[in-house]
């Protein structure tokens, strides 16, 4: 599975490749301030306060083995280490939406295969994450055979296999611009999808 780019000795909040406002219209200015300096920032203070002495780079391995943990503190770990996976992706995922454009690629014709067009596959992408109920995620993900799946979990869990493309829908995503409409969230969100990051990462996914 694709690690986040952080490797530092201690778990450290990301900084963003994009300025605040650089996902206006679609993804206000406020709540990336908030999603990315309120929230991320206290899954990792949380977990750095759960596990001082585990680095970014062995993330991944302890949410994966979370039952070698001792059970005070498993929670807290899965949640706040979750959180920040699955967030520290989520950003490299992103971009203006002058830059988000996807035409051709080998990730393109395994979407065509699979889902039939890229209408077909955001359609059901889609429909994954408005079935979502309550807080959680929506993935496409790919095996060691490079064949693509979409899935979804609940609150910060990991998904199976490597993550291609993640949408956070937890409320806190866009319920400053969007309240309660989940479908116009998914539907602007779809303009700044960083596609060249998630082409990398089906090219990484074996």
């Amino acid at each position: 599975m694709l690690q986040p780019d952080i490797l530092e000795s201690m778990f450290t909040l990301p900084e963003l490749p994009f300025a605040t406002n650089a996902l206006e219209p679609f993804i206000d200015t406020q709540t990336m301030e908030i999603h990315h300096g309120k929230h991320h920032a206290a899954y990792v203070k949380n977990l750095n306060d759960a596990l001082p002495d585990v680095s970014d780079s062995d993330l991944l391995k302890t949410l994966r083995n979370l039952s070698d943990l001792p059970e005070l503190i498993r929670n807290k770990v899965k949640n706040n280490g979750g959180g920040h996976y699955n967030h520290s992706l989520f950003w490299q995922m992103l971009c203006p939406a002058v830059d988000s454009k996807i035409t051709e690629g080998k990730l393109l014709s395994a979407i065509n295969s699979t889902f039939g067009n890229l209408d077909g596959f955001k359609e059901k992408f889609a429909a994954a994450a408005l079935g979502r109920f309550g807080s959680g995620w929506v993935w496409l993900v790919a095996n060691d055979q490079q064949q693509i799946a979409i899935t979804d979990t609940p609150n910060q869990d990991l998904p199976e296999g490597t993550p291609i493309l993640g949408l956070d829908v937890w409320e806190h995503a866009y319920y400053l611009k969007y309240q309660n409409r989940r479908p116009e969230y998914v539907e602007g969100w779809w303009n700044v999808v960083n596609w060249k990051k998630v082409e990398a990462n089906f090219s990484g996914s074996v």
